[in-house]
């Protein structure tokens, strides 16, 4: 059993805890891993909040995070102690119907134990003050040492920079995924991007790569555009300078509505508006953003029978295991930009100040 320090969230609503928490060593096919850095991302902050009909306390949240192997359980072949990886939150297992199917990245083989923050045999590695503690995502980055599924791991080169690629394990991914995978925008088209954070900046990169010749982005914050403007958005807008929805201006300012358009937030208005900001015909508009439980989306059907698509995404459709070291390398390779991403690198004990700059849109 390894003693470390953890982000422990006792309860909803409440700040995290940095508490010395102990980590049991991982059982078969578990691989338990020394996080060196890890990034903070709207769902945890989601989970912490209480409404994510999934969650649990106590548990220590963080899904964005790269390290080194530290041990292995009995029957795991594809990392060995030393290895440099990447925990995964979508795993690839290779072996259900999810994993054998090119049209999604959606693996099945642990969902449910991981929605119920456990390990695949139903029990936890993590206890505090003799209390267990629950696993999130299958992941659980923010702690000094985590036990993740041996499926829910990807190894990746060792000499990429851990404080940057920890990125790769959630936002940049998805949002690069979902320009790329999910809407595959073609050169010459029109995009849209509502909401400027990292996954925003993520989609209109993958726009950019794609080839896209006007890229506008929206967001209510103005602090946001130099950002966005630097990894490809020719440019912004914001909802409220205009007495009319955002969706008839974008309408009006692209002859008729954008080729593809991306939901970056989690607002179900926002996203009937990305809809309706699509073209007639042909306009692809992709839900990136996770609404709060409950929640409806709405449009009139008219919008979807005269020729507009409604898509999701998860994780950019990548499969995970195959594609997160190859993203590693186009980063390593100067392909994408992931350090840009980076606004402030603190120290784990004030994990807490990092969900306020988060918050603060900083």
């Amino acid at each position: 059993v390894i003693k470390c320090k953890a982000a422990v969230a006792w309860e909803a609503g409440k700040p995290l805890s940095i508490e010395e928490v102990e980590v049991a060593p991982p059982k078969a096919h578990e691989v338990r891993i020394k996080i060196v850095a890890t990034a903070v991302c709207h769902t945890d902050a989601y989970t912490l909040s209480g409404a994510d009909p999934e969650g649990c306390f106590p548990v220590i949240l963080g899904h964005e995070g790269a390290g080194i192997v530290e041990s292995v359980g009995e029957g795991v072949t594809k990392v060995k102690k030393g290895d440099t990886v990447i925990p995964l939150y979508i795993p690839q297992c290779g072996e259900c119907k999810f994993c054998k199917n090119p049209k999604t990245n959606l693996c099945q083989k642990i969902r449910i134990t991981q929605g119920k923050g456990v390990m695949p045999d139903g029990t936890s590695r993590f206890t505090c003050k003799g209390k267990q503690i629950y696993h999130f995502m299958g992941t659980s980055t923010f702690s000094e040492y985590t036990v993740v599924a041996d499926i829910s791991v990807a190894k990746i080169d060792a000499a990429a920079p851990l404080d940057k690629v920890c990125l790769l394990g959630c936002g940049i991914s998805t949002g690069y995924g979902a320009a790329i995978n999910t809407a595959k925008v073609e050169p010459g088209s029109t995009c849209a991007v509502f909401g400027l954070g990292g996954v925003g900046l993520a989609v209109i990169m993958g726009c950019k790569i794609a080839g896209a010749s006007r890229i506008i982005g929206i967001d209510i914050n103005k602090d946001k555009y130099a950002k966005a403007k630097e990894f490809g958005a020719t440019e912004c807008i914001s909802p409220q300078d205009s007495k009319k929805p955002i969706q008839e201006v974008l309408v009006e300012m692209t002859d008729g509505g954008v080729d593809y358009s991306f939901e970056c937030i989690g607002n179900v208005g926002v996203m009937r508006a990305a809809l309706e900001a699509c073209h007639k015909g042909w306009g692809l508009s992709v839900i990136v953003g996770v609404a709060g439980a409950g929640q409806e989306i709405s449009t009139r059907p008219f919008q979807l029978v005269t020729g507009r698509t409604w898509k999701g995404t998860a994780f950019g459709g990548w499969k995970s295991v195959d594609n997160v070291p190859k993203l590693v390398t186009e980063y390593m390779s100067k392909k994408i930009k992931v350090d840009e991403f980076v606004t402030h690198t603190l120290p784990f004990d004030k994990i807490n100040e990092a969900f306020e700059l988060m918050h603060s849109g900083k």
